[in-house]
């Protein structure tokens, strides 16, 4: 029996009904994000052909070295974004403060603003790794004039949609709109996104814990216990689980998502803070694990509702299967 082709599009026009007050807008913003992925993933292609691999010599707001891909990812979402007409504002990695969408007030009032993180994992740019694209979306607050830092530092509770783009053996898009969530292949024969993982749901005991353990003597005793018992032989537990870390979130969350697993980048002596952003990573894979069944913490509270105070804020984050996320609280809660 055929099944129906569905694309990116045709999908996120039939969801429209979802949201009768967006006007069609919410689905031609998720359609510009989808449009930059097919350039950016076009140019991942053929990286290692023309002059696009390694450093560009520069150092973003974080202080890391910036890839070429990262400022060509980042400017290509910009712009698709700037002439969609539907994007208020834009809080990138890549850039120190928002960039407001100046032009788009002379035609129209856009609701909403994107935070992104261009190009996740770059650092496996050289070495033909998977690395991806996070986003999210929240309806601005300010109800007019230009947007402001404020419409961005929104709870993750607030978000409207939220996905990453994976640009690995195929470039796979998934995203939610907070009604489950959906993964659409490119079909390069075509130049399309088209369903291919419909209503994706992460397993509740997942086998996998992704975590880099060179930082293994620097996390608290709670992490430390929870890893041991990852490690540990229980035959009829299912036990020792299986340890994966590639060092790109979109990477290691995707995998984690479809087999089932837990990702964490927890606090260390070096960084009390952790090392991913509430705002761009965090919240956008926090939202995505829900919606698929799975939660996300910081230890200590649900990721979305901690309300972020700086664009580049940093957070303790850990995301992934119910079960092993109830077994790492268990084990943080044993060391205070």
């Amino acid at each position: 029996m055929s099944h129906r082709l569905v694309t990116l599009n045709q999908f996120i026009v039939e969801q429209q009904k979802d949201f009768p007050c967006s006007e069609g807008r919410l689905t031609r913003l998720l359609s510009d994000i989808g449009a930059a992925a097919k350039v950016i993933t076009r140019e991942v292609r053929k990286a290692g052909l023309v002059d696009i691999l390694g450093a560009d010599g520069s150092t973003n707001i974080q202080g890391e070295e910036v890839q070429k891909l990262d400022v060509y990812a980042n400017k290509t979402l910009i712009s698709f974004l700037k002439n969609g007409g539907e994007c208020a504002a834009i809080a990138s990695e890549e850039d120190d403060d928002i960039v407001v969408v100046e032009n788009a007030y002379e035609y129209t009032s856009p609701k909403y603003v994107v935070t992104m993180d261009p190009l996740d994992g770059s650092s496996n740019i050289d070495v033909n790794a998977s690395i991806g694209t996070i986003f999210s979306i929240y309806s601005r607050i300010s109800r007019q004039g230009k947007a402001n830092v404020d419409d961005v530092l929104q709870k993750g509770s607030e978000q409207v949609a939220a996905g990453y783009v994976i640009y690995g053996s195929s470039t796979m898009l998934v995203l939610t709109t907070g009604n489950g969530v959906n993964g659409f292949t490119l079909d390069p024969s075509i130049g399309e996104f088209c369903l291919s993982h419909p209503d994706i749901k992460m397993r509740a005991d997942g086998k996998i814990f992704s975590v880099n353990e060179q930082n293994y003597h620097s996390f608290n005793p709670g992490v430390k216990k929870f890893i041991d018992y990852c490690k540990e032989v229980d035959e009829t537990a299912g036990r020792p689980y299986s340890a994966r870390y590639i060092g790109s979130l979109v990477a290691d969350f995707h995998r984690n998502l479809l087999k089932g697993g837990i990702f964490m980048y927890p606090s260390t002596q070096k960084a009390p803070s952790g090392k991913l952003r509430l705002v761009y990573e965090c919240n956008p894979m926090a939202f995505i694990a829900e919606q698929a069944g799975g939660r996300a913490t910081n230890g200590t509270v649900r990721i979305m509702d901690i309300k972020p105070t700086e664009l580049h804020q940093r957070v303790p984050f850990a995301v992934g299967s119910e079960n092993m996320m109830d077994q790492l609280q268990t084990h943080l809660s044993a060391w205070g």
